[in-house]
């Protein structure tokens, strides 16, 4: 078995460790993954994210600074329940990026279900407060987790283009053993719903 897999780096890169998700892709740049996954940098983009889910991926795998209560710059694999696409009312909206509102969008247009969803998160430490419309600059640990989640992507994409059905662990001690419940929903830093 094979798949097609995206790998979607999610955030702003003006609202500190938020960058977290786009700082990945740009350092894939420089060791890109194997044939077969699609790197993308969607910033705030939620709309283009939302459409882009329905392209017939097997796995999308977001990256994406999520406020989950651990060490700042640790990472943590998570597999969130995805929205069940009812089409009861208006379409979710997806203006910024809020992945939730993301993945409700992408239920909604789309007619198939949506590909298998998986986000590799990684805890802030510099979340901007709710008055600050520009934090620039992340923090040095958030920063350093950037290669680690290159490092876990070069270990994870193989594993989920060889059998999209597949739980691959990380692989560092500071990371989650195993796909971790998503009992915390993957938000921006800070869960700004507009970033």
């Amino acid at each position: 078995m094979s798949g097609r897999v995206l790998v979607a780096g999610v955030g702003n890169i003006f609202l500190a460790d938020d960058a977290f998700g786009p700082e990945v892709i740009r350092a894939l740049d420089e060791r890109p993954l194997p044939s077969g996954a699609t790197v993308r940098d969607f910033g705030i983009r939620g709309l283009d994210l939302a459409y882009t889910l329905l392209d017939g991926y097997d796995t999308a795998v977001l990256v994406d600074a999520a406020v989950r209560g651990h060490t700042p710059g640790t990472l943590s694999f998570i597999e969130p329940d995805l929205p069940d696409g009812a089409r009861g009312g208006p379409p979710p909206e997806a203006h910024g990026m809020d992945p939730a509102k993301v993945l409700a969008l992408a239920a909604h247009l789309g007619d198939e279900p949506l590909p298998r969803v998986l986000v590799l998160a990684c805890e802030p430490e510099r979340v901007p407060r709710g008055d600050e419309d520009i934090t620039p600059g992340m923090s040095a640990t958030v920063l350093a987790a950037v290669r680690h989640a290159v490092e876990a992507l070069h270990h994870l994409v193989p594993v989920l283009l060889a059998d999209p059905g597949a739980t691959p662990a990380l692989r560092r001690p500071d990371e989650s053993p195993a796909l971790s419940p998503a009992g915390v929903r993957p938000t921006a830093a800070g869960g700004a719903e507009d970033r």
